[in-house]
């Protein structure tokens, strides 16, 4: 047992966790509305059991969507052929309960301002390239790749239904574990190609140590998906985010659109708090906007520079002359109705620090600036 500040732990699941199955059909829902709309409001939730998936929320929009066929094939993409994987793209069932957002919601939100209360936290570190901590960026890396492997035919035996687990200590790998939903019948190789081509393979891609303990599997996995779990909408929290590095507002992402504070303040905290850490103001930052139902910009901004390098006050100029968090201006300069991303990839690995897509609020446009202002001051 270990007690120290500079431990670091987070998970991340796959793809085929029901959880993420659910963020990842409100997401396509999302999207669909957004490319025939882009003034749909959408608030979509998802539930999923044992072959039957309900997909339920208020949505308002002029966009004509089939939500089953949508449904269905995020569940074949993923690889949930049969129910005895996990659940049957095609045998199961889909109930679909889809209301119109109220008038009085419709309103506020046509006034461009905050639809609800809401606690929003951006959180960056300067622990590599990414401003992300090093434990969720791996654990989320890990399941990426294993569930890569699998879609290539390349990881015999292997399911949907992934975990992971890391635990790190003072920068360094202490610990992995790592549970693959499997065939009922598998050889030595499994685990000797987990270990191999996915935990080594990832550890030394982004050159961390590779003496650390691990687990594969400690416990049989054949069953998985919904087969053996219900999932729903926005319960992985900590894996969309930071894992367990900093605070988090409550508020979930996934099946929201950009007017839904929830979503988009957290992006916007993120924007801030990485320009922050990547200007030099700390090493790491911790951002908390709160925003008030009706009001376009936050009731208050609340920083944690835990050891800065500046006072307060000089932080405290800087986010209120660099950075606009006014739901319009985080609409309109990440051009969230119109992304040119789908929001559909974030609701798998992760809303920071992805390599992989080119997203508005991981853009490092203040650093200059700032640093232009601490010069002068």
């Amino acid at each position: 047992m270990i007690f120290s500040e500079n431990i670091e732990v987070a998970e991340a699941v796959s793809e085929g966790h029901p959880d993420k199955i659910c963020d990842q059909i409100a997401d396509k829902i999302l999207d669909e509305c957004l490319k025939q709309d882009s003034e749909s409001h959408v608030a979509c939730e998802v539930f999923i059991t044992e072959e039957f998936i309900l997909i339920g929320g208020e949505i308002t929009s002029k966009a004509n969507l089939d939500y089953e066929k949508i449904a269905r094939k995020v569940l074949y993409d993923i690889g949930y052929i049969e129910k005895n994987i996990g659940i049957g793209y095609k045998s199961c069932k889909i109930n679909v309960l889809i209301k119109k957002q109220s008038n009085e919601l419709k309103n506020i939100v046509n006034k461009i301002c905050a639809n609800d209360q809401s606690i929003v936290v951006g959180f960056a570190v300067n622990d590599n390239e990414n401003y992300i901590p090093n434990a969720i960026f791996l654990a989320n890396e890990i399941v990426k790749k294993a569930s890569l492997l699998r879609k290539e035919n390349k990881f015999k035996y292997a399911r949907p239904d992934m975990k992971s687990q890391i635990i790190m200590n003072n920068g360094k790998i202490k610990n992995i574990l790592i549970s693959i939903q499997h065939e009922k019948k598998i050889d030595s190789s499994f685990k000797n190609f987990v270990y191999e081509k996915i935990l080594l393979e990832t550890v030394k891609k982004y050159n961390f140590n590779t003496d650390f303990d691990f687990s594969i599997n400690p416990s049989s996995f054949i069953l998985g998906g919904p087969l053996v779990d219900t999932g729903l909408t926005g319960r992985k929290l900590m894996c969309d985010s930071y894992g367990c590095s900093c605070s988090h507002g409550g508020g979930s992402f996934s099946g929201k659109d950009p007017t839904k504070v929830d979503r988009s303040g957290a992006y916007y905290a993120r924007y801030i708090a990485k320009n922050l850490v990547a200007a030099g103001i700390a090493e790491k930052i911790e951002i908390k906007l709160i925003y008030e139902i009706g009001l376009s910009k936050p009731k208050e901004i609340i920083f944690n520079t835990f050891k800065p390098n500046y006072k307060d006050d000089t932080i405290k100029n800087i986010i209120e002359i660099f950075f606009d968090a006014s739901i319009e201006n985080i609409i309109n300069s990440f051009s969230l109705k119109k992304p040119s991303f789908n929001y559909f990839d974030l609701s798998i690995y992760g809303h920071f620090g992805r390599t992989d897509l080119n997203l508005p609020w991981e853009k490092l446009d203040k650093v200059e600036e700032i640093k232009k202002y601490l010069m002068n001051k």
